[in-house]
Protein backbone atom coordinates (compact mmCIF):
# COMPACT_ATOMS: atom_id res chain seq x y z
CA UNK A 1 0.00 0.00 0.00
CA UNK A 2 1.56 3.46 -0.80
CA UNK A 3 1.83 5.78 1.42
CA UNK A 4 -0.21 9.11 0.89
CA UNK A 5 3.01 11.00 2.63
CA UNK A 6 6.03 11.44 0.69
CA UNK A 7 9.34 10.77 1.85
CA UNK A 8 10.46 13.15 4.37
CA UNK A 9 14.29 14.26 4.91
CA UNK A 10 14.97 10.57 3.37
CA UNK A 11 13.10 8.40 5.52
CA UNK A 12 9.46 7.00 4.69
CA UNK A 13 6.70 7.79 6.72
CA UNK A 14 5.76 5.19 8.97
CA UNK A 15 2.31 3.34 8.52
CA UNK A 16 0.03 1.95 11.50
CA UNK A 17 -2.91 -0.18 11.48
CA UNK A 18 -5.74 0.38 13.61
CA UNK A 19 -7.79 -2.05 15.14
CA UNK A 20 -11.22 -2.62 14.23
CA UNK A 21 -12.61 -2.88 17.38
CA UNK A 22 -11.65 -2.03 21.00
CA UNK A 23 -11.68 0.02 23.95
CA UNK A 24 -11.06 2.99 22.03
CA UNK A 25 -13.36 6.03 20.71
CA UNK A 26 -10.74 7.51 18.27
CA UNK A 27 -7.47 7.63 16.67
CA UNK A 28 -5.60 9.52 18.98
CA UNK A 29 -6.88 6.95 21.99
CA UNK A 30 -5.46 4.27 20.34
CA UNK A 31 -2.43 6.17 19.56
CA UNK A 32 -1.93 7.41 23.17
CA UNK A 33 -2.36 3.51 23.80
CA UNK A 34 0.54 2.70 22.01
CA UNK A 35 3.24 6.02 22.42
CA UNK A 36 1.17 7.54 25.04
CA UNK A 37 4.08 6.86 27.39
CA UNK A 38 6.76 8.37 25.30
CA UNK A 39 5.40 11.82 24.08
CA UNK A 40 1.93 12.54 24.84
CA UNK A 41 1.96 16.53 24.34
CA UNK A 42 3.64 15.26 20.69
CA UNK A 43 0.68 12.53 19.58
CA UNK A 44 -1.65 15.80 20.51
CA UNK A 45 0.61 17.99 18.75
CA UNK A 46 0.40 16.26 15.78
CA UNK A 47 -3.12 15.41 15.53
CA UNK A 48 -3.60 19.15 15.74
CA UNK A 49 -1.20 20.31 13.18
CA UNK A 50 -2.76 17.57 10.81
CA UNK A 51 0.04 15.48 10.44
CA UNK A 52 -1.47 11.96 10.47
CA UNK A 53 -3.13 10.79 7.80
CA UNK A 54 -5.56 8.57 6.55
CA UNK A 55 -6.66 6.50 3.36
CA UNK A 56 -6.11 9.08 -0.03
CA UNK A 57 -4.07 11.92 2.79
CA UNK A 58 -7.00 12.91 4.73
CA UNK A 59 -5.93 14.63 7.79
CA UNK A 60 -7.33 13.43 10.84
CA UNK A 61 -7.80 15.42 14.22
CA UNK A 62 -8.48 14.69 18.21
CA UNK A 63 -11.97 13.02 17.36
CA UNK A 64 -11.52 11.00 14.24
CA UNK A 65 -13.25 7.65 15.31
CA UNK A 66 -11.21 4.82 15.61
CA UNK A 67 -13.36 2.90 12.90
CA UNK A 68 -13.03 5.77 10.22
CA UNK A 69 -9.30 4.55 8.76
CA UNK A 70 -7.75 1.11 8.81
CA UNK A 71 -4.60 2.47 8.19
CA UNK A 72 -2.41 6.12 9.04
CA UNK A 73 0.72 7.20 8.21
CA UNK A 74 2.74 9.99 10.12
CA UNK A 75 6.44 10.65 10.48
CA UNK A 76 8.26 9.88 13.55
CA UNK A 77 10.39 12.12 15.67
CA UNK A 78 14.11 10.98 14.47
CA UNK A 79 16.28 10.89 17.44
CA UNK A 80 19.87 12.31 17.17
CA UNK A 81 22.19 9.73 15.07
CA UNK A 82 25.85 9.82 15.37
CA UNK A 83 27.53 9.46 11.95
CA UNK A 84 29.19 6.49 11.11
CA UNK A 85 32.38 7.21 9.81
CA UNK A 86 32.82 5.69 6.50
CA UNK A 87 31.45 6.95 2.90
CA UNK A 88 29.75 5.34 0.23
CA UNK A 89 31.35 5.28 -3.19
CA UNK A 90 28.75 5.16 -6.74
CA UNK A 91 29.90 2.73 -9.35
CA UNK A 92 27.24 3.26 -11.68
CA UNK A 93 24.46 5.57 -12.06
CA UNK A 94 21.58 5.92 -15.20
CA UNK A 95 17.93 6.56 -15.29
CA UNK A 96 16.96 3.27 -13.60
CA UNK A 97 19.61 1.78 -11.43
CA UNK A 98 22.32 3.09 -9.18
CA UNK A 99 25.02 0.86 -8.09
CA UNK A 100 26.74 1.68 -4.88
CA UNK A 101 30.35 0.32 -3.06
CA UNK A 102 28.14 0.02 1.03
CA UNK A 103 31.17 -0.06 3.48
CA UNK A 104 31.08 -1.65 6.53
CA UNK A 105 29.05 -1.11 9.41
CA UNK A 106 26.59 0.88 7.59
CA UNK A 107 22.97 -0.56 7.36
CA UNK A 108 21.46 -1.06 3.91
CA UNK A 109 17.95 0.29 5.19
CA UNK A 110 16.50 1.88 8.38
CA UNK A 111 16.24 -0.05 11.37
CA UNK A 112 16.80 -0.36 15.27
CA UNK A 113 19.21 2.73 16.08
CA UNK A 114 20.13 3.30 12.29
CA UNK A 115 17.66 5.59 10.30
CA UNK A 116 19.59 8.73 9.23
CA UNK A 117 22.54 6.34 9.13
CA UNK A 118 21.68 4.03 6.37
CA UNK A 119 22.65 3.60 2.72
CA UNK A 120 19.06 3.86 1.80
CA UNK A 121 18.37 7.05 3.74
CA UNK A 122 21.95 9.10 2.79
CA UNK A 123 21.50 8.37 -0.88
CA UNK A 124 17.91 9.37 -0.71
CA UNK A 125 19.31 12.48 0.72
CA UNK A 126 22.99 13.15 -0.86
CA UNK A 127 21.70 12.67 -4.80
CA UNK A 128 18.07 13.61 -3.98
CA UNK A 129 16.36 10.74 -4.92
CA UNK A 130 13.42 10.39 -2.98
CA UNK A 131 11.70 7.21 -4.89
CA UNK A 132 15.28 5.22 -4.02
CA UNK A 133 14.78 1.55 -3.13
CA UNK A 134 17.24 -1.58 -2.99
CA UNK A 135 16.84 -4.29 -4.90
CA UNK A 136 19.00 -6.47 -2.59
CA UNK A 137 20.41 -6.27 1.00
CA UNK A 138 23.90 -7.01 2.53
CA UNK A 139 24.52 -7.06 6.82
CA UNK A 140 25.51 -4.49 8.09
CA UNK A 141 28.68 -5.72 8.49
CA UNK A 142 29.36 -6.88 5.05
CA UNK A 143 30.76 -4.47 2.03
CA UNK A 144 30.58 -4.02 -1.27
CA UNK A 145 28.42 -3.94 -4.46
CA UNK A 146 24.83 -2.65 -3.71
CA UNK A 147 21.74 -2.28 -6.05
CA UNK A 148 19.43 0.12 -5.98
CA UNK A 149 16.50 1.34 -8.17
CA UNK A 150 16.05 4.81 -8.94
CA UNK A 151 12.61 4.37 -10.76
CA UNK A 152 9.23 3.24 -10.13
CA UNK A 153 8.60 2.85 -13.40
CA UNK A 154 11.06 -0.20 -14.28
CA UNK A 155 11.75 -0.82 -10.71
CA UNK A 156 9.60 -4.35 -11.42
CA UNK A 157 11.76 -5.48 -14.50
CA UNK A 158 14.77 -5.76 -11.76
CA UNK A 159 13.01 -6.75 -8.74
CA UNK A 160 11.85 -10.35 -11.09
CA UNK A 161 15.45 -11.02 -11.74
CA UNK A 162 16.03 -11.28 -8.04
CA UNK A 163 12.64 -13.50 -7.75
CA UNK A 164 14.03 -15.80 -10.49
CA UNK A 165 17.45 -15.86 -8.99
CA UNK A 166 18.63 -14.73 -12.24
CA UNK A 167 21.55 -12.47 -10.59
CA UNK A 168 24.93 -13.86 -9.91
CA UNK A 169 26.50 -12.60 -7.05
CA UNK A 170 30.49 -13.29 -6.03
CA UNK A 171 31.46 -12.77 -2.85
CA UNK A 172 35.25 -12.86 -0.78
CA UNK A 173 36.02 -13.70 2.65
CA UNK A 174 39.25 -13.77 4.67
CA UNK A 175 39.55 -17.00 6.89
CA UNK A 176 41.79 -19.38 7.78
CA UNK A 177 43.91 -21.38 5.65
CA UNK A 178 42.70 -24.69 7.61
CA UNK A 179 40.13 -25.65 8.82
CA UNK A 180 39.67 -25.46 13.10
CA UNK A 181 40.74 -28.35 15.29
CA UNK A 182 37.86 -31.27 14.94
CA UNK A 183 36.89 -30.15 11.55
CA UNK A 184 38.03 -32.40 8.35
CA UNK A 185 40.34 -30.91 5.83
CA UNK A 186 37.98 -29.18 2.83
CA UNK A 187 38.36 -29.77 -1.04
CA UNK A 188 37.97 -27.15 -3.07
CA UNK A 189 35.87 -26.11 -4.67
CA UNK A 190 33.49 -26.74 -2.06
CA UNK A 191 29.70 -26.76 -2.14
CA UNK A 192 28.14 -26.44 0.85
CA UNK A 193 24.03 -27.07 1.62
CA UNK A 194 21.79 -27.52 4.06
CA UNK A 195 18.48 -26.44 5.75
CA UNK A 196 18.58 -23.05 7.09
CA UNK A 197 16.46 -20.75 9.48
CA UNK A 198 16.37 -17.45 11.47
CA UNK A 199 13.37 -16.15 13.07
CA UNK A 200 12.21 -12.56 14.30
CA UNK A 201 12.78 -13.57 17.80
CA UNK A 202 16.50 -14.77 17.80
CA UNK A 203 19.23 -13.37 16.51
CA UNK A 204 21.39 -15.68 14.80
CA UNK A 205 20.75 -18.40 11.65
CA UNK A 206 20.09 -21.71 12.49
CA UNK A 207 21.27 -25.35 10.42
CA UNK A 208 18.58 -27.47 11.30
CA UNK A 209 17.33 -30.89 9.47
CA UNK A 210 15.22 -31.21 6.44
CA UNK A 211 15.38 -30.28 2.74
CA UNK A 212 18.60 -28.10 1.92
CA UNK A 213 17.26 -24.46 1.04
CA UNK A 214 20.90 -23.02 0.89
CA UNK A 215 23.61 -23.45 -1.40
CA UNK A 216 27.10 -22.13 -1.30
CA UNK A 217 29.94 -22.58 -3.89
CA UNK A 218 33.24 -22.27 -2.11
CA UNK A 219 36.85 -21.68 -3.45
CA UNK A 220 40.25 -20.90 -1.36
CA UNK A 221 42.21 -18.13 -4.30
CA UNK A 222 45.62 -17.71 -1.93
CA UNK A 223 47.20 -18.51 1.08
CA UNK A 224 49.31 -15.71 3.37
CA UNK A 225 50.87 -15.53 6.25
CA UNK A 226 49.22 -13.06 8.97
CA UNK A 227 51.46 -12.42 11.93
CA UNK A 228 51.75 -16.12 13.23
CA UNK A 229 48.65 -17.88 11.56
CA UNK A 230 48.23 -18.86 8.55
CA UNK A 231 45.52 -17.12 6.32
CA UNK A 232 43.18 -17.48 2.98
CA UNK A 233 41.38 -15.19 0.78
CA UNK A 234 38.46 -17.42 -0.22
CA UNK A 235 35.68 -16.59 -3.45
CA UNK A 236 32.16 -17.45 -2.29
CA UNK A 237 28.92 -17.98 -4.51
CA UNK A 238 25.92 -18.10 -3.08
CA UNK A 239 23.38 -19.83 -5.26
CA UNK A 240 20.30 -18.68 -2.28
CA UNK A 241 19.97 -16.17 -0.26
CA UNK A 242 19.66 -16.88 3.49
CA UNK A 243 20.20 -14.51 5.89
CA UNK A 244 23.77 -15.19 7.33
CA UNK A 245 24.19 -17.54 5.00
CA UNK A 246 27.80 -17.33 3.99
CA UNK A 247 29.05 -16.69 7.69
CA UNK A 248 27.49 -19.91 8.54
CA UNK A 249 28.71 -21.86 5.44
CA UNK A 250 32.02 -20.60 6.61
CA UNK A 251 31.89 -21.57 9.87
CA UNK A 252 30.42 -25.42 9.26
CA UNK A 253 33.40 -26.11 7.65
CA UNK A 254 35.25 -24.63 10.93
CA UNK A 255 36.47 -21.61 8.97
CA UNK A 256 34.60 -18.73 10.46
CA UNK A 257 35.16 -15.29 8.99
CA UNK A 258 37.95 -13.44 10.62
CA UNK A 259 36.03 -10.34 13.05
CA UNK A 260 32.51 -12.41 12.47
CA UNK A 261 31.26 -11.72 16.13
CA UNK A 262 28.02 -14.31 15.50
CA UNK A 263 29.59 -16.93 14.04
CA UNK A 264 30.78 -19.69 15.08
CA UNK A 265 30.66 -17.90 18.35
CA UNK A 266 28.28 -15.55 19.68
CA UNK A 267 30.58 -12.84 21.26
CA UNK A 268 29.38 -10.30 23.56
CA UNK A 269 28.17 -7.08 22.43
CA UNK A 270 30.47 -4.59 22.04
CA UNK A 271 30.62 -1.33 20.45
CA UNK A 272 31.90 -1.00 16.99
CA UNK A 273 35.58 -1.25 16.22
CA UNK A 274 36.29 -0.07 13.04
CA UNK A 275 40.08 -1.43 12.89
CA UNK A 276 38.34 -4.65 12.76
CA UNK A 277 35.61 -4.93 9.92
CA UNK A 278 34.19 -8.43 9.23
CA UNK A 279 35.95 -9.64 6.63
CA UNK A 280 33.03 -10.23 3.73
CA UNK A 281 33.26 -8.44 1.08
CA UNK A 282 30.08 -8.52 -1.88
CA UNK A 283 32.80 -8.40 -4.79
CA UNK A 284 30.82 -8.54 -7.65
CA UNK A 285 26.57 -9.01 -9.24
CA UNK A 286 26.14 -9.77 -12.90
CA UNK A 287 22.85 -10.19 -14.73
CA UNK A 288 20.92 -9.48 -18.27
CA UNK A 289 19.60 -5.95 -18.03
CA UNK A 290 16.11 -6.16 -18.56
CA UNK A 291 15.89 -2.36 -20.09
CA UNK A 292 19.30 -3.07 -22.18
CA UNK A 293 18.88 -6.72 -22.84
CA UNK A 294 22.99 -6.75 -22.59
CA UNK A 295 25.02 -8.73 -19.88
CA UNK A 296 26.09 -6.33 -17.05
CA UNK A 297 28.58 -6.77 -14.62
CA UNK A 298 29.57 -4.27 -11.98
CA UNK A 299 32.73 -4.94 -9.56
CA UNK A 300 33.35 -3.77 -5.87
CA UNK A 301 36.50 -1.33 -5.83
CA UNK A 302 37.31 -2.18 -2.17
CA UNK A 303 39.73 -4.75 -0.41
CA UNK A 304 39.46 -6.50 2.60
CA UNK A 305 41.72 -5.15 4.71
CA UNK A 306 43.16 -8.73 6.22
CA UNK A 307 43.99 -9.76 2.66
CA UNK A 308 46.60 -7.84 1.99
CA UNK A 309 49.63 -10.49 1.59
CA UNK A 310 47.34 -12.08 -0.59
Amino acid sequence: MQSPLPVRDGVNATRLRLPGEGPWDTAMDYMMHRWGHIDPQGIEDRFDAGEIVGEGGVALDRATPLTDHTFIWYYRTLPPETRIPVDLGILYQDDHLLVVDKPHFLPTTPGGTYIQESALVRLRNQLDLPDLIPMHRLDRMTAGVLLFSTNPATRGKYQVLFEKRQVQKEYECVSAAEPAEGYPAVEYPAVVRNRMTKSRSYLLAQVIEGEPNAETRIEQLARFDAGPQRRALYRLEPHTGKTHQLRVHMASLGLGIINDAFYPDLLDKAPDDYTKPLQLLARGIRFVDPISGKPVEYRSGLQLSEAAGA
